[in-house]
């Protein structure tokens, strides 16, 4: 398998075909975003040129993924404070920030996976899901409070969210909770 400092390299060509070395086959977008999911590592570079193109690629995979299934993960909100940070002096802070938040998430979650697996056992299915969905939306809650507090101590003077940001902000809590709900009705009814 050809591999760059432990890492697979999928070639990128002017065709918009992947080619994954590692395996010796082209491959699509879907495979790469089961690639991460699977926790391999790899890097996308141009055919031609070398250049190391893996931003560009995960990104699309991520537009790919928010366009096709209907289920976003990324609330209208937070895609325009995302867009706002762009040529702001906190532009640089913000990806570290985000990529803190995403590890803390994730070792959040595992905890919360193995309490409920202590909890419940290993059939959650079987007992009353109420308390979890409960600790899912606290979750989000705390989440979405750090990152606004984080956002404002690397901004102290930037103005608090406008009227029709809070709004569309309340919406996509809503949102979410109504998608817990209509979780938590689809797990009553199993």
């Amino acid at each position: 398998m050809a591999k760059n400092d432990g890492q697979i390299v999928i070639k990128k060509y002017a065709n918009r075909r992947l080619y994954n070395t590692g395996t010796s086959t082209y491959v699509t977008l879907d495979d790469l975003a089961e690639m991460v999911k699977k926790g391999e590592e790899f890097t996308v570079q141009d055919a031609k040129s070398g250049e190391d193109i893996t931003h560009s690629v995960l990104t699309q995979i991520i537009f790919e993924q928010e366009s096709k299934t209907g289920n976003t993960l990324l609330p209208i909100s937070f895609l325009r404070q995302l867009i706002g940070y762009y040529g702001d002096q906190m532009q640089m802070v913000v990806p570290s920030f985000l990529e803190h938040s995403m590890r803390a998430f994730t070792e959040q979650q595992t905890q919360m996976r193995e309490q409920m697996n202590r909890a419940f056992g290993e059939t959650p299915l079987s007992k009353n899901l109420q308390l979890p969905m409960q600790m899912v939306e606290e979750q989000v809650r705390r989440n979405t409070e750090i990152f606004q507090q984080a956002m404002q101590m690397f901004s102290p003077f930037m103005k608090p969210p406008a009227k029709e940001t809070r709004k569309a902000e309340a919406k996509d809590i809503d949102e979410l909770k109504e998608q817990l709900r209509a979780m938590q009705s689809k797990l009553d009814s199993l």
